[in-house]
């Protein structure tokens, strides 16, 4: 039976990381899963009381471009975001790279077979940006999203941590049994919270 779910991302988060690295790693040996990945800011949840939203003030922001552009690599070259969506990770996470320079992105599209101007036209016509402020606005109204990477289930919403990656070539087995426990968690409104009390070494 199709599982369908949501999952936040900004790609800042290591924890968010982990979780999209175990959905594509699942996607791309076949998983049984219909998946909606939602843009959600994390500089925006930031923004000290009084400032200027990332929707006014976008250069304050130091995801918001690789944000924008995963969102469109999603929506208009769907075929290539599962490549796209690992890399921007790698770029920041792996490679310590600069998510907020522009060039960063731009060569990480190149290098993924992206039409780089295309992508960028739709973020400085801020209709990127548009796409990922519904989004966000949307889902925090809806289901109290409040951070990454969340999964969403019909109405239930939780903000799950996984502890381990999925890297090119991990076992597609462990990270679709990982995936599948978790979305079979959601559903089980009587667990509303599990929290180890250190992390494990």
């Amino acid at each position: 039976m199709t599982q369908t779910f949501a999952v936040t991302w900004d790609y800042r988060c290591p924890f968010a990381r982990n979780a999209h690295e175990h959905i594509l790693t699942g996607l791309a040996a076949d998983a049984d899963w219909d998946v909606r990945f939602l843009a959600f800011s994390l500089g925006q949840v930031h923004v000290a009381e009084g400032a200027p939203s990332v929707w006014e003030k976008p250069e304050q922001d130091t995801g918001i471009v690789a944000l924008q552009a995963g969102v469109i690599v999603r929506d208009e070259f769907p075929e290539l975001f599962p490549a796209v969506h690992r890399a921007l990770f790698a770029a920041r996470h792996d490679d310590a790279r600069h998510l907020e320079d522009a060039a960063v992105v731009k060569d990480v599209l190149k290098r993924n077979g992206v039409p780089v101007d295309e992508v960028f036209a739709r973020i400085d016509d801020g209709s990127a940006l548009a796409k990922v402020r519904a989004e966000h606005e949307g889902f925090a109204e809806s289901h109290t999203v409040w951070g990454v990477p969340t999964f969403i289930v019909d109405d239930q919403a939780v903000f799950i941590r996984f502890m381990h990656r999925a890297t090119d070539g991990a076992d597609p087995a462990a990270s679709i049994s990982t995936i599948e426990r978790a979305v079979d968690l959601i559903s089980w409104t009587d667990l509303n919270e599990f929290k180890h009390t250190a992390v494990p070494k």
